[in-house]
């Protein structure tokens, strides 16, 4: 495919680059490679080739969850400064 300079101005309105003409001959013979060097990906054989969408396997990085005793209730109410036998108890801010 053959890009033209007609195609590198609409890039670069809708880019809202101000490209001289020098920039818009040196991004139409890069456009042009780019869509050489695609054209030759196209020709290769992908028929045994599983779609992906990452290269990389993913791997699950969260630990395993795993029961551990907690704290001991009596030694964690005796920090509080106003409690009942099971609950902290604090002052009322919402009305």
């Amino acid at each position: 495919m053959k890009v033209s300079i007609e195609d590198v101005e609409l890039v670069a309105h809708q880019s809202q680059l101000i490209l001289s003409e020098d920039e818009k001959e040196k991004a139409i013979q890069d456009l042009t490679s780019i869509l050489e060097y695609a054209d030759k990906l196209s020709e290769l054989n992908t028929d045994d080739v599983e779609p992906t969408i990452q290269v990389l396997p993913i791997v699950d990085v969260f630990r395993e969850d795993e029961i551990r005793p907690s704290m001991d209730r009596e030694v964690i109410m005796q920090n509080a400064p106003h409690a009942t036998e099971d609950s902290f108890i604090v002052p009322k801010i919402v009305e």
